[in-house]
This record gives C-alpha cells, structure tokens and sequence, in this order.
C-alpha cells in the first residue's frame, strides 16, 4: 500500500510519501508514522492500494516545545452505542474547528446490537448472525469495529482531527478489572477474550506500532492510550472533511462536548 502526506487536499505539494505492507495477521491495518514534520502545520493524507484511492484525511502536527501557544482547542467524545441511535454529534464535530480529538473510552459496545431494541434495527436483516451476540473472539471485535466504521459521521470525525484515544471498558467487557470479567469467569478464559479486544482495538485506533506488543499473552496484550497526533496516520481514516463553522454542545447516543480558547494567529494562518 501507497500512502502520501501534502500541504494541500489535492497533493500538490507532497510532504512525504511511502510504502507500507498490510498484513493479514493484523487484519490488513496499517500504522504509518511519519517523524520529523514541521511544527503546527496542517496536513493532507491518503492510501493507494491498486486503482483503489481512500478517501483524503486532515491532520495536524503539535506546536514546537518551545513555542508560545495562546490556546488550544479541542473535542471530547465518548460512549458510542451504535445500536442505540445515530452518531449525528460526529457529523457537526467534523465541521467544528478544533485542534484534537480526544476519545475517553467506550468506542463501541460489545452488547448483541439488537439486544437494546435501539435506533438501527435495520441490521438485524443485514447478516444479522454477525450481530446479534456479544462480542468474544477476535472475529467478532473485527466485525464489531467495522460496523461503527461503516458510519458516515464518525468517519468524518477521524479524517477531519487527529485523535488521541484510550479506552474505557467496553472496548473489551462491562466492568472487567485486571483478569476478571464482569461475570467472575475463569481468568484463562476471559484473559484469551481481552487479549483478542486489544488486538482489534489496535488494528482500528491510531496508535503506534510498538504500542502492540505480543510479549506476555496472544495478542497485543500492551496496548497502551497513543494517538497518530503529531506525527503518524493510520489507515483506518476516511472521507474528506467538510467546511468549518462554529461549535456547538449537542446531545445524543455519540456524546460530544467541544471545549475552545482563542486561538494564535499562528493557527490561523496554518488552518487557512
């Protein structure tokens, strides 16, 4: 796979491109970090595979550390239940004019997606055997990470902001601490369930490669909470970002709250 960074959303101006190799262990993700950027700059990406072309993602790399920044603006998001209702929230936070993204947790819900009698009922006649139980092997947290990809609105969100995320539990199961699930089963039984949570929660989140590590259970059993902000894109991005405009608090299924400051002229000429 071909991936190419630039100035512009058009790739005029190329920054950086390269090659990555995406590997069926890991589910055919790939992580590409990209080091030694300029600071405070907004920039454009993409993937060729063959004559398929993704969709263009918008990042930005962090301020220099010794820059004075008047003020940061960014997002926080979490507890998305797709089978409860719409992500509409991500559809504005794509057009909201913010720096970062942080994801608090709770990216999706390992529940039978049915099993609330919520908004997208429509799945149950759309291979609803993929569905319709919980989430426990590595199949099925694949399968579960794909469905909320497939929305429109979170799609937006990730190719408009860099994102830093960390989970919270349902990323992996309702309550577990440590190697006990909810349920107090056998730890060798449900440390086989966390460590196929981690791995797909890596495949799918912009985190960096040695964040995966295979060292101590199957699996990447030492995820760690990273993000692809400043310097690294992952393929899991999609769809152009649309036109800015000012924020808003909203409430629905998708929680948002956007928090903002003035911002430096730097940024603004960068962002323009």
């Amino acid at each position: 796979m071909r991936w190419e960074l630039a100035h512009d959303a058009r790739f005029r101006r190329i920054v950086r491109r390269g090659t990555a190799t995406a590997h069926p262990e890991f589910d055919h993700a790939v992580h590409v970090e990209v080091g030694h950027l300029d600071p405070d700059r907004v920039l454009y990406y993409r993937f060729r595979a063959g004559g398929w072309v993704s969709e263009t993602g918008r990042t930005r790399t962090a301020p220099a550390t010794r820059d004075r920044v008047a003020g940061l603006r960014f997002a926080a998001v979490s507890c998305q239940a797709y089978h409860d209702g719409y992500f509409t929230p991500y559809g504005h936070l794509a057009e909201d004019d913010v720096d970062v993204v942080f994801h608090l947790g709770d990216y999706l819900y390992e529940y039978a997606v049915n099993s609330a009698g919520g908004a997208r009922k429509y799945t149950d006649r759309v291979l609803p055997d993929l569905f319709n139980h919980e989430t426990t092997t590595l199949e099925d947290y694949r399968l579960r990470y794909a469905l909320y990809k497939s929305d429109p609105d979170l799609r937006a969100a990730h190719a408009a902001h860099p994102f830093v995320v960390t989970w919270d539990d349902h990323e992996t199961e309702n309550n577990y601490a440590g190697d006990i699930d909810e349920n107090e089963d056998p730890p060798e039984e449900f440390l086989l369930r966390r460590a196929a949570a981690y791995r797909a929660y890596w495949e799918n989140q912009p985190l960096r490669r040695p964040s995966c590590r295979t060292d101590r259970t199957p699996g990447c059993t030492g995820v760690w909470a990273g993000a692809d902000w400043p310097s690294s894109t992952s393929s899991t991005r999609a769809s152009t970002a649309p036109t800015r405009r000012t924020a808003t608090e909203r409430t629905s299924p998708a929680r948002s709250r956007t928090t903002r400051r003035a911002p430096s002229p730097a940024r603004r000429r960068s962002a323009g």
